[in-house]
């Protein structure tokens, strides 16, 4: 969910969140943001924008009549009754800026899933960015640290645009299982060949999904490079083969009620993330797992029971 680090802008803006969620056929939505676009200039510059942001959304979710799931009982309870919820995630620890204290405050807000890292590099640094020429030899103090504090607290770890060093220094430390939230294998790259170069550094090997599914991690697959929603559920199956339904689940990566007066950064939301498709997306989604083989615990499995079950272990304490 964009929204901008501006309040005035903000209220010019709306955002339908409830009925694209409720469009969708999804209960639960990880909903989540990143401070480090445009480039961070200014000390708490970071943090400053991380509040505006949780404010923001504050007064979405009440506009939509929405909360933010703190557990797994949240969860449960929204899907007995037939509501939406959403869970508050972030990409990236941008807002930390060396403060372990504001983990904490990010809790309290409703914070239950932090990405590491996003594109541009925290400050102080966490660790070594997919994207970036490796330095920190995978995860820095900072890093550590902060992987720890959600620990404690309770908060579910997302390990998406970190390298490889940085996921196994990861994997050393935390105590629960965790996430990749938007990914996909290096050997499923589509037929669009600039889209395909852009995501490769983004993408996982299969040696390294099997390392970090061997843990109880779970890794989400991405939308962007499949044409279609077949292609998007053998993408799905690729990796199946490779770590089990058991460590597989969605994750698009995409924007699920952008304001009117925005465009997408692929030029879609998650309810169009494919053209001339007729349902929302998780039903169109599950249509395709069906056409491709995948039977209805396995399902279930992909479509939110991995998700949950890892959320469970991480926001329990």
């Amino acid at each position: 969910m964009d929204v901008p680090f501006n309040s005035e802008e903000f209220k010019e803006q709306k955002y339908d969140l409830a009925t694209e969620i409720k469009s969708s056929g999804l209960t639960a939505i990880c909903m989540t943001f990143c401070v480090d676009r445009p480039k961070l200039n200014k000390e708490r510059e970071a943090y400053d924008r991380f509040i505006m942001s949780l404010d923001e959304m504050d007064e979405m979710l009440k506009a939509n009549n929405l909360t933010r799931a703190l557990n797994y009982s949240d969860l449960k309870r929204t899907r007995k009754e037939n509501k939406q919820i959403v869970i508050q995630s972030v990409e990236g620890g941008h807002f930390i800026e060396g403060n372990l204290e504001r983990i904490q405050t990010a809790y309290n807000r409703g914070l239950r899933h932090l990405g590491l890292m996003h594109d541009g590099q925290t400050i102080p640094p966490m660790g070594d960015i997919y994207t970036d020429t490796p330095q920190y030899g995978g995860l820095t103090k900072l890093g550590i640290d902060t992987i720890k504090e959600c620990n404690r607290l309770g908060i579910l770890i997302d390990l998406a645009h970190c390298n490889n060093d940085a996921i196994n220094k990861a994997l050393e430390t935390s105590t629960k299982p965790m996430l990749i939230s938007h990914t996909g294998l290096k050997t499923q790259l589509g037929t669009n060949e600039k889209m395909a170069k852009m995501m490769m550094p983004r993408l996982i090997s299969k040696e390294q999904a099997k390392i970090f599914s061997d843990t109880g991690g779970v890794i989400g697959i991405w939308t962007h490079i499949a044409d279609t929603p077949l292609d998007y559920a053998k993408n799905i199956r690729a990796i199946v083969d490779i770590v089990g339904t058991e460590h597989v689940c969605i994750g698009t990566d995409t924007k699920m009620a952008p304001p009117s007066n925005s465009n997408n950064r692929f030029g879609k939301n998650t309810n169009q993330s494919w053209e001339n498709t007729q349902e929302g997306f998780f039903y169109t989604v599950v249509d395709a797992l069906l056409k491709t083989g995948f039977t209805e615990k396995e399902i279930i499995q992909i479509g939110g029971g991995n998700y949950c079950r890892i959320f469970d272990k991480a926001t329990s304490i």
